[in-house]
C-alpha cells in the first residue's frame, strides 16, 4: 500500500459519517459505491436508478451527499441534480465514463471518471464537501 492511499484510508476515517444518495443505473457499479461507502462508515440512505426516482430519494432522505452518475438510463442526473439544487444545496459529484461531457455543462462539477480507485473516490467527497460550504 502506498503513502497516498494510506493517506487518503486515515482522511475518510476522520471524515464525519455522511447520508448518502447514489444515483446510478448499473446494478453492479451502485453495490460497489454502496459497499465503498458503507466501509467508510457513511449510510447510503437511497440508490435510485432513474431521474425521477433521484428526485424523490432526495426530498424523502435529505442526504449530506449525492453521488451522481452523469447518465442515467432514464433520464439525466444532471438535469436530476439540477432540480434538486433548486431547492435545498446539497453537496455532489458526478461519476461518468466521459468527464468530458459533464464539465462541458457544468465546467466547476466534481467528477470520477469510470472506472474508479477507492482513493479518487475520498478525494471527490472531500472536494465537492468543501465546494457545497463554500456556496451555504
Amino acid at each position: 500500500m502506498g503513502i497516498a492511499l494510506a493517506q487518503y484510508r486515515c482522511s475518510s476515517k476522520q471524515m464525519k459519517s455522511l447520508r448518502v444518495l447514489i444515483a446510478e443505473d448499473d446494478a453492479l457499479i451502485g453495490m460497489l459505491l454502496g459497499e465503498i461507502l458503507t466501509g467508510m462508515g457513511h449510510e447510503v440512505c437511497a440508490t435510485a436508478t432513474t431521474e425521477a426516482h433521484m428526485v424523490t430519494a432526495a426530498t424523502q432522505y435529505r442526504p449530506d451527499l449525492m453521488i451522481v452518475d452523469a447518465h442515467l438510463g432514464e433520464g439525466s442526473g444532471i438535469s436530476a441534480v439540477d432540480e434538486i439544487l433548486r431547492r435545498d444545496p446539497v453537496a455532489h459529484l458526478f461519476v461518468s465514463g466521459d468527464p468530458r461531457s459533464v464539465q462541458a455543462l457544468r465546467p466547476h462539477a466534481v467528477v470520477v471518471r469510470k472506472p474508479f480507485h477507492e482513493t479518487e473516490l475520498v478525494r471527490a467527497i472531500e472536494i465537492a464537501l468543501v465546494a457545497a460550504a463554500a456556496v451555504a
